[in-house]
């Protein structure tokens, strides 16, 4: 019988381009990897306000489809000292302990 392995949640920061609306709203459109790949995001099909694993700052969370497949983003909004700073995309990936 083989013991489980334990899973943590590490954050991976990406990039992602958005587009804002008349009314502020922000809304993903691609998803870039540090590798260079670009992924188009279908849809966006859920949006709340979330926390994140280690994060001190207010997270949104987009539920979005990409190649047909539904994934978390993460919007984490840095301090509010910062002013230029808005905040910055991730995912969240599991690795084995």
């Amino acid at each position: 019988m083989s013991i489980p392995a334990t899973l943590r949640k590490e954050k991976v920061y990406i990039k992602v381009t958005s587009d804002f609306d008349a009314t502020g709203y922000m809304q993903p459109r691609f998803i870039t990897w540090s590798d260079g790949r670009i992924f188009r995001i279908d849809q966006v099909t859920d949006f709340r306000p979330a926390g994140a694993i280690g994060s001190p700052h207010n997270c949104d969370c987009y539920t979005i489809r990409v190649n047909g497949k539904a994934r978390h983003l993460f919007f984490e909004r840095t301090d509010p000292l910062f002013r230029s700073l808005v905040g910055r995309w991730f995912v969240e990936r599991s690795t084995e302990l």
